[in-house]
């Protein structure tokens, strides 16, 4: 720690890379120490660009650094693990972006490795903290929608053949491809939070219109840990594409919303004003990009300080990898199967 502020490594400068500078620098408790990329020649763009004291080739070289509190893994899914196993053995704090990882033992070796090291473990779920999900969630927990009996997430988005094409990892299961794990990840995080885990799960998986390995459109069967029934609907072939959308019917009223607003909220006896129920999350500050993104950077930075638990750690993390790994299993065996989260 250097001048009593957390020192951040960002490993892998691609696309999100530049989103975890620009937090770390909006957040006076942080510091961008470094960023590890295998090109010379990105790293040191990186660095320049935003500032680092330093960057590196080798992860090892960073793990290192003194001044390095906090490992940022921002590189493909597949390599997750692996970092994060090299980390905790060097006695770096690890925030990983999602997901956590692509099978439940990697997910389990993690958390295993991080306990073991003394570290702490955090994962990037950025839409757990939204205003809308957390305004939602004071509602649920008042129990103002009574008993949830019916719950949907409808996960429609698009992603032309180029986008495949640019990244081809994106269009295979090994690498995290898919409907169900890269770009649904959240919004099957996001409704099994609402409505207490997913116990049993029926699955059918289709690649319809995309030259690639993975499912392009997928239509799930759950029972949720609360006792409501429910639907996922997730596809990378709508045009135009949809804001993550949620219905979650109860005894007492209905709540529907997406990424950005609450959209119906109503009791048997009177429609509910969001405005009443503001999400009290941490206000991130004006112009900065992925507010929810920010306030993920913010809570590991506090969680080292403070020494607490991340606000997402790598068992909660877990849980959706668990989900969609017993979903795959259900498509690829036409049967109706029970998740084990252990």
């Amino acid at each position: 720690m250097n001048n009593g502020k957390v020192g951040f490594c960002i490993v892998g400068t691609g696309a999100i890379a530049p989103w975890h500078a620009a937090h770390i620098a909006a957040i006076p408790e942080a510091e961008l120490i470094a960023a590890v990329d295998t090109s010379p020649a990105r790293a040191s763009e990186f660095q320049q660009r935003y500032n680092c004291l330093r960057s590196y080739t080798s992860l090892d070289d960073a793990l290192l650094d003194e001044l390095v509190d906090v490992v940022i893994i921002c590189t493909p899914t597949l390599t997750h693990s692996a970092i994060a196993s090299r980390a905790a053995a060097a006695g770096k704090h690890v925030l990983s972006e999602k997901p956590l990882a692509l099978t439940s033992d990697d997910a389990a070796n993690m958390i295993s490795a991080c306990r073991s090291g003394g570290v702490k473990l955090g994962v990037v779920l950025q839409r757990r903290l939204s205003d809308t999900v957390l305004s939602v969630k004071r509602m649920l927990d008042a129990h103002l929608f009574g008993d949830i009996v019916l719950a949907t997430a409808q996960l429609k988005y698009y992603r032309n053949a180029s986008y495949y094409l640019d990244a081809p990892w994106r269009g295979t299961r090994t690498d995290g491809g898919g409907a169900l794990m890269n770009m649904g990840v959240h919004g099957i995080d996001l409704i099994q939070w609402l409505n207490g885990g997913i116990t049993h799960v029926f699955t059918r998986s289709a690649t319809l219109a995309r030259d690639i390995q993975v499912e392009d459109t997928s239509v799930s069967s759950v029972t949720f840990g609360n006792g409501a029934l429910g639907s996922i609907e997730a596809s990378t072939l709508v045009y135009p594409e949809y804001a993550t959308r949620m219905e979650l019917h109860g005894t007492n009223g209905t709540v529907v919303f997406n990424d950005h607003e609450i959209q119906l909220c109503q009791t048997l006896t009177e429609t509910i004003n969001p405005a009443d129920w503001p999400s009290l999350a941490f206000p991130a500050p004006l112009n900065i990009p992925a507010a929810n993104h920010y306030r993920f950077v913010r809570d590991m930075t506090f969680a080292v300080l403070e020494d607490r638990e991340p606000y997402i750690t790598g068992e909660e993390a877990k849980k959706s990898i668990d989900i969609i790994n017993t979903m795959y299993r259900s498509a690829d065996t036409g049967q109706a199967l029970t998740i084990s989260t252990t």
